[in-house]
């Protein structure tokens, strides 16, 4: 399915205007949240940007008042999400691959958060280069209230940003933090109005877009080299654990507690 062209989506926006790629993800029914068509439009979307010469730069944000509510839990309730598994393969698996195709791009990226960024929408905001946030923006990593870890965002990409400490913070609790706080620990570069928000966005990928391409790329990995290193290792452990992990009580109860909107009693199971 990753070979869907931008103009088959269905649940994505892609636009590319003066050497700028939009990528909106466009459910905002379910809060944007990812189901199986979502997480391949995602994919294909940073494919497509990287098979692009016109492309200088790139703007995630998603549509109408919320980034990106993570993983469609209804959907993974049914056995219908993209990860839903009773049992740990055999083999060693890659990262998830919409993770992957993010990480891999090689443009500036650009995270407009403009509402709700959890669980795997706050993995989608760490896999930009440049975060900012509308004043109505929410950070979290829900992991752990569904008995699971966070994806490679979180546990490769949060630490540095953020730092250990309180990446272990957010990770160990799934604590929701707001825009304020998420400037204050650094884990967005900007605050503003969520009313100027794309422009704010647009205004600054314009001045990236200004600059050499080549010389962009080349930043971009020298970056990526120096602040994170090599994602593959630590993806493919992330998806092997998260697989084990869904085959457990604790993230039954995890789900159906939110489901059912009462707290969760988890058992160690």
């Amino acid at each position: 399915m990753t070979n869907i062209h931008p103009d088959q989506f269905e649940v994505t926006r892609y636009t590319l205007v003066d050497h700028v790629a939009t990528i909106t993800l466009d459910r905002p029914h379910r809060r944007n949240a990812l189901n199986p068509r979502a997480y391949a439009e995602l994919e294909a979307a940073f494919l497509h940007v990287q098979s692009d010469p016109e492309v200088r730069c790139v703007i995630v944000t998603g549509a109408e008042a919320s980034f990106c509510s993570g993983e469609d839990v209804v959907e993974m309730l049914t056995g219908k999400g993209p990860t839903k598994s009773a049992t740990l393969p055999r083999v060693r698996m890659p990262a998830t691959p919409a993770a992957m195709a993010a990480l891999n791009c090689d443009r500036p990226v650009i995270a407009a958060v403009n509402g709700p960024a959890v669980g795997w929408g706050m993995e989608l905001s760490l896999f930009a280069d440049i975060r900012i946030a509308a004043d109505t923006a929410k950070f979290a990593e829900l992991f752990i209230k569904r008995g699971l870890i966070a994806d490679i965002g979180g546990m490769w990409r949060l630490p540095a940003i953020v730092g250990p400490s309180k990446a272990a913070e957010l990770l160990f609790t799934g604590d929701v933090i707001d825009a304020a706080e998420a400037l204050r620990i650094g884990l967005v570069t900007k605050v503003v109005p969520f009313a100027d928000l794309m422009a704010e966005a647009n205004a600054m990928a314009a001045r990236i877009a200004a600059n050499p391409p080549l010389a962009l790329r080349y930043m971009k990995e020298g970056l990526r080299r120096t602040s994170y290193g090599d994602p593959h290792d630590i993806g493919g452990w992330a998806i092997e654990t998260i697989f084990k992990l869904m085959g457990t009580a604790d993230h039954r109860e995890g789900v159906a507690s939110f489901i059912e909107k009462r707290p969760a009693v988890f058992t160690g199971n």
